[in-house]
């Protein structure tokens, strides 16, 4: 196992496969690298990819102390420095896309082109979940919050055809301080203010059905970011990069090259 080590001593474990120019892919909350299992290889022909596992996630230390979107994309600067990489471009979906503009606005010489995938700007400016969504998650009968969850990422019609397993659902191994603390992070995000300051070229990607993080907070980040440009998948849940990843990673791919030329 790999390691970088944060400021405050945390290892932060991270995971450098293909060949070709860093894209980094940054997972959901209270997910660790293999949220990308199924689709990382879909960007090998053109680049290499940078997973980590978040504090409090898979092989990573998981301290009990207050996260935040900022800390994590600290810890993101700390693996680029771990390897020497000066800019990267950067993927990030679900909180993954919370922790990427805090990357983008906050260290903006390290990311070269930025991609936000199914996430929300947070704070009073974002669309929240609705109320029927909270308490399908808040289930207490076993497996149905789990199956709530499930047809929140997917469609019917995939689910049907993939019975997993599914590497979206969370690090069945955190521990629970660590899932509280991501919940918090995730919670807390605000980068309404921080969102102008990103100069990055962005592509904003979002299913026109999730329902988890709704997607009406795609055009409040496509029109917040300067320039940014807004992708909408028909169809496409939470996880649209998995299931729709015949048009989802092609699409990525694309933005980044055009992102490099222009």
């Amino acid at each position: 196992m790999t390691y970088a080590i944060t400021p405050d001593g945390t290892r932060i474990a991270y995971q450098l496969q293909g060949r070709g120019a860093p894209l980094v892919l940054l997972a959901g909350q209270a997910n660790n690298h293999h949220w990308w299992d199924r689709v990382r290889a879909d960007f090998h022909p053109a680049r290499s990819t940078l997973t980590l596992d978040y504090r409090g996630t898979g092989d990573s230390d998981k301290p009990d102390l207050p996260y935040s979107t900022e800390l994590f994309a600290q810890d993101v600067v700390a693996v680029l420095d771990e390897l020497g990489i000066d800019r990267a471009d950067v993927y990030g979906t679900s909180m993954g896309g919370r922790v990427a503009q805090q990357l983008a606005a906050r260290h903006p010489h390290r990311v070269g082109a930025l991609v936000l995938g199914c996430t929300s700007p947070g704070g009073p400016h974002g669309v929240e979940r609705g109320n029927d969504v909270r308490r399908a998650l808040a289930q207490s009968r076993p497996g149905a919050a789990r199956q709530a969850l499930l047809e929140l990422m997917y469609t019917p019609r995939w689910l049907a055809s993939h019975p997993g397993p599914h590497h979206t659902l969370g690090d069945p191994d955190m521990p629970a301080h660590a899932r509280r603390h991501h919940l918090a992070a995730s919670n807390r995000h605000n980068a309404w203010d921080l969102l102008p300051d990103i100069s990055a070229p962005t592509l904003v990607v979002h299913g026109t059905d999730d329902l988890l993080n709704p997607t009406a907070n795609a055009p409040l980040l496509a029109d917040r970011i300067p320039g940014a440009r807004l992708h909408l998948i028909p169809e496409g849940r939470h996880a649209y990069f998995e299931e729709f990843r015949t048009h989802a990673g092609p699409l990525v791919l694309d933005f980044l090259t055009s992102a490099h030329t222009r």
